[in-house]
């Protein structure tokens, strides 16, 4: 599959759902309770696991369509130079939905892509390979207030091909919400610590994700600051950060800045 294939395929994907979403609105009860979406852009791209990077900036495309308790959420991410980096297809359900208590279920399948050097008739050649993994989250939280919440977020992942086998990552998270700096401009922070075995190895990690959003303004800022405590995972990168130009679209509640963990 080239490179111009798998952007062909998503640029399709993303025009299909769009318009799919605007047509379902057309009706009187449209299929779909919710569409959000956001495009990023950074100097360095940040996996799903924070201790790990692509090394070069990144685009980001992250889709939320919502029915009832299920949302679908594709998650694409590619080196700038229009490579793809990694696919991820979530499917999550809130199970529980209180007032302050929240636990939500989810599992994707996903595809990591990386490049291999190979010798064809003689010469050298860039292939592009994917490798294949299936995960699951499980993730409740409880809200302290409308601006406090503390969470926990377990995910176990599974890969099909050569490379880490089986993955967990349990992470003790917690979310500032809606600090205001002005009547127009706020942030939000949210500090974890987390624990990530990778087969054999594992490391303790702790890491800040900030967003810096201007009220009914669809561009904000954001930044993910990533330290290894105690880490036998290569490669060992005592510190990764990124910044990223946010641009939210879509629903009634778009300027909420997510970050699914």
């Amino acid at each position: 599959m080239t490179n111009r294939t798998i952007k062909n395929l998503v640029i399709l994907l993303i025009v299909f759902l769009s318009k799919f979403n605007a047509m379902a609105q057309e009706e009187t009860e449209p299929f779909l309770d919710d569409f959000i979406g956001s495009a990023s852009v950074t100097q360095n791209g940040i996996s799903l696991v924070p201790s790990f990077s692509l090394g070069d900036p990144a685009l980001l495309f992250d889709l939320k369509f919502t029915k009832g308790k299920l949302s679908f959420e594709p998650d694409m991410r590619f080196a700038l130079e229009g490579k793809p980096w990694t696919f991820i297809f979530w499917l999550r359900y809130k199970a529980i939905e209180k007032e302050r208590f929240s636990l939500r279920l989810g599992a994707h399948p996903a595809l990591i892509f990386g490049t291999v050097n190979i010798v064809r008739d003689g010469q050298p050649e860039e292939l592009l390979e994917s490798r294949r993994y299936l995960a699951a989250e499980v993730a409740p939280n409880y809200k302290i207030s409308d601006k406090v919440g503390l969470g926990v977020y377990y995910l176990y992942g599974h890969g099909f091909d050569e490379g880490v086998k089986n993955t967990h990552y349990m992470a003790l998270n917690s979310s500032f919400s809606n600090l205001y700096i002005s009547e127009k401009l706020y942030f939000n922070i949210s500090p974890q610590a987390y624990y990530l075995v990778s087969d054999d190895s594992k490391g303790f990690y702790i890491v800040g994700f900030v967003s810096l959003i201007k009220k009914d303004f669809p561009i904000s800022i954001s930044a993910i600051l990533n330290k290894a405590i105690d880490t036998e995972i290569l490669p060992e990168d005592d510190f990764t950060w990124n910044i990223s130009l946010v641009y939210s679209f879509g629903g009634a509640n778009r300027r909420t800045s997510k970050r699914k963990i």
